[in-house]
Formats: structure tokens, sequence, C-alpha cells
């Protein structure tokens, strides 16, 4: 379901909360708010008013979707300027040229652990989605 995007920066500022098998819609409801946005790279479960820590990015013309994804390891910062959707103004941001980040995805009725090496444009991606899980306003 398409939702709308959160702006109040009081909800985005909260940590999220574990998700479990039973979040699977919030994964559906960032895709299917991704896909009717214009210019959306990468959503967190925040900006559609959900609480859990889910993330959805573009990659390769296909949407992801990362259950509890925690960055692992980081190699080669530098400084990035970001847009945000649910933000006005963009932000300064330090971000990693490669990172490998582990995640859950739904398999199967389960959630299932996985690793991902990822680099350059999609690492700062799914970095700035990071920031939003942990409640940072980027």
């Amino acid at each position: 379901m398409i939702k709308e995007i959160v702006k109040d920066e009081e909800f985005l500022s909260k940590p999220a909360e574990p998700a479990t098998v039973e979040d699977a819609e919030v994964g559906q409801d960032l895709r299917d708010t991704m896909e009717s946005l214009d210019d959306c790279v990468c959503l967190a479960a925040n900006q559609i008013g959900s609480t859990k820590a889910v993330i959805a990015y573009e990659d390769a013309g296909r949407i992801w979707v990362m259950f509890n994804p925690k960055m692992v390891a980081s190699i080669q910062p530098y400084e990035a300027v970001e847009g945000c959707v649910s933000r006005e103004e963009p932000s300064q941001v330090k971000r990693f040229k490669m990172i490998r980040v582990s995640y859950q995805v739904l398999s199967n009725g389960n959630l299932v652990r996985r690793t991902k090496q990822l680099s350059g444009w999609t690492a700062e991606i799914v970095q700035h989605g990071l920031d939003h899980l942990a409640g940072k306003l980027v």
C-alpha cells in the first residue's frame, strides 16, 4: 500500500524497533511507496509511519528490502550532500565508499540472515536508510 511520507522530526528521531516476520507488510508498503515517488532511491520504515527496522533501496532497476540491517564493516570515508523525501534541506553527511551489511530477508515465512557487500552509490543510499533507522535526521 502506498503510504504518505512522514516529515515529523520528533517521530523520525526515534530509533527503530527490531522487525519480525509479522512486519512483512512494511516491506511491501516501502516498495509500493518508492514506486509511486519520483527520484526516490531509498526509504526507511519510519518515513512511512512504521517504527520497525526495515529499509528498501533501488539497485540496478530493482527494489530490495532489508529487515534489521546493520553495517558491520566500512572503508574509505568521504563527505556527501544528500537530499531526502522527509526533509526540505539537504544534509552534509559522512559516508563510506564500501560497506558490508548484515540483514534479514523473508524466505518461506521466516527471516533469514544474509550479508551483502555494497559500494559506490548503492552503499551511500543504504547508509542513508541506516541513518533513518538509527533516528538520525538526514
